[in-house]
């Protein structure tokens, strides 16, 4: 079973495979040959090919992808954002009620094509001191100072564990002690919900060049006029309102509750397609919305988008601090886009490709007709042809014997008397003499007195070599001693004159032709 998988393997990598394959690379030249084939079914495939991938050139490359024009998708962008809108958060029994303007939720203040909008939060106030863990510490529950003293990863805690274990009055257990900023963060808590965020606008502003056209656009109109954009009303205008967006990337109500509690991320995509055809002013973006983070249903870990920050002072030579840990939206800002202008060289590349995509049409006809066809095998014989030099001199005397279709008759003639020739091969027909009609016969010699030379020239096929051929007479019976005829009418074009017969012995010539020049040729005709 092996020896027959791996058959095929030895014998391509035999060396007399390897042999003929160098000897036919270097011997071997393949050239086109044209076959003209009258099917009906044939000719509707390629012509069906052929109109669709015109159709597909003209109508796609041509017009919809603009292929008359030069592209340029190298562009400068520079993006800056502004938010505005003012907040606050629901007084409680321990907190008072807290207004929130730009300057607290939107942190930091600048990003590079980007912003982050704080939607909730939960803050600490702290100063430097000693203190329990916090409570969402599972390490830190302990029942004596022997399990405040085992290591523990630092990633975990919240400042340097001091050993000892603070247990509350009336209490079996409690939380290990740490040296930092007090009290810990407890992040089990709900955090403070930002209220009326969702009227919060986003005001963005994008300028972009194309420096293969050196042009500058924005996406502020020259006329801008107070306006919140709309899909359906107002598709240009830069100014956004939050609930408009996050009500196109999420669908959900529960999920959107979520993202404003917990975070996302949302990207905000400017696409430029602009046309330098046509003034420069019509080129506007498009703008698109989309989400980046997973759902909450499908995560598991990790949810949302946060981050903590902290602001410091000192009084009285302590340290404080207001620990914040932010929940919010952040925002990326995609620009990408396109610039094009009519180009005569872009435009011959196309035409160029089209026309080249044309000679697919041909070979999709080749594999269905050579391949999936059921007379297959015999368009294989008539379009793969080998040459070499037997056939070319099989050829050659196909053309020096092929004659016209008025008469044709082909002999072998074998005259043992005849002490100049063995056989002759002779080809009869009707020729035209002086209005009248004479059967003559042309006979090619066969006898080894005739040498290569001679042969070679019989079998050229171009008209401006000399044929000396032998005719004869069967009218007269003429032998070898006749006269030659003075006057003889063309042979399809190939007989130029007529020559006396030979009347010395073969053995006295190399080559029988040799003694008759043309002077004398010429002569006979005279």
């Amino acid at each position: 079973m092996a020896r027959s998988l791996l058959s095929p393997v030895l014998k391509l990598f035999h060396p007399q495979t390897i042999k003929e394959a160098i000897y036919d690379f270097a011997t071997e030249y393949e050239t086109p040959k044209v076959v003209t084939i009258h099917s009906l079914k044939f000719t509707l495939l390629l012509r069906v090919i052929q109109v669709v991938i015109l159709l597909y050139g003209v109508f796609y490359l041509l017009i919809y992808e603009k292929g008359y024009q030069k592209q340029d998708t190298t562009i400068i962008s520079c993006v800056t954002l502004k938010v505005k809108g003012i907040g606050y958060t629901k007084p409680t029994v321990e907190k008072e009620l807290t207004i929130i303007d730009v300057a607290d939720y939107v942190i930091p203040a600048l990003e590079n094509s980007a912003i982050f909008i704080m939607t909730s939060f939960i803050r600490t106030d702290q100063m430097l001191s000693k203190c329990e863990e916090a409570i969402s510490v599972d390490e830190a529950n302990c029942t004596s100072d022997e399990d405040c003293k085992r290591n523990i990863d630092p990633s975990n805690t919240n400042g340097r564990w001091t050993g000892n274990c603070l247990i509350k009055e009336n209490a079996t257990n409690g939380l290990c002690e740490i040296a930092g900023w007090c009290p810990a963060e407890n992040d089990r808590i709900p955090p403070d919900r930002i209220q009326d965020i969702l009227n919060f606008t986003i005001f963005l502003k994008n300028f972009i060049e194309f420096p293969e056209f050196n042009v500058i656009r924005k996406n502020i109109p020259d006329n801008m006029q107070p306006c919140i954009f709309d899909e359906n009303k107002d598709k240009t205008c830069p100014i956004f309102r939050l609930s408009q967006i996050i009500e196109a990337v999420e669908s959900e109500a529960d999920e959107r509750d979520l993202m404003l509690k917990y975070g996302g991320v949302i990207k905000i995509k400017l696409d430029w397609d602009c046309n330098f055809d046509f003034d420069p002013k019509r080129c506007v973006p498009i703008y698109s919305f989309g989400r980046l983070d997973a759902k909450y249903k499908d995560e598991k870990f990790s949810k949302g988008f946060n981050f903590r920050f902290a602001s410091h002072w000192k009084r009285t030579s302590r340290s404080y601090r207001i620990l914040t840990k932010a929940f919010g939206l952040r925002f990326i800002i995609s620009v990408s886009g396109k610039g094009g202008r009519f180009d005569i060289i872009t435009l011959t590349f196309n035409i160029g490709s089209i026309i080249g995509i044309f000679g697919l049409a041909s070979i999709l006809c080749d594999i269905v007709m050579l391949h999936l066809c059921r007379n297959a095998h015999l368009y294989k014989q008539h379009i793969f042809q080998r040459v070499d030099k037997t056939t070319i001199k099989s050829a050659l005397v196909q053309m020096i014997t092929a004659v016209s279709p008025k008469q044709m008759q082909i002999e072998q003639e074998t005259n043992d008397d005849h002490r100049y020739s063995t056989g002759k091969v002779l080809l009869k027909r009707s020729l035209s003499l002086d209005d009248q009609r004479l059967d003559r016969e042309i006979m090619f010699d066969h006898h080894p007195c005739v040498t290569k030379t001679s042969r070679d020239i019989l079998l050229t096929d171009s008209p401006s070599t000399i044929r000396p051929l032998v005719i004869r007479n069967d009218n007269t019976k003429s032998s070898v001693n006749d006269k030659p005829a003075k006057r003889v009418s063309p042979f399809n074009g190939r007989v130029k004159f007529q020559i006396p017969m030979l009347k010395e012995a073969p053995e006295k010539l190399q080559n029988p032709f040799s003694s008759y020049p043309l002077d004398d040729v010429n002569n006979a005709h005279s």
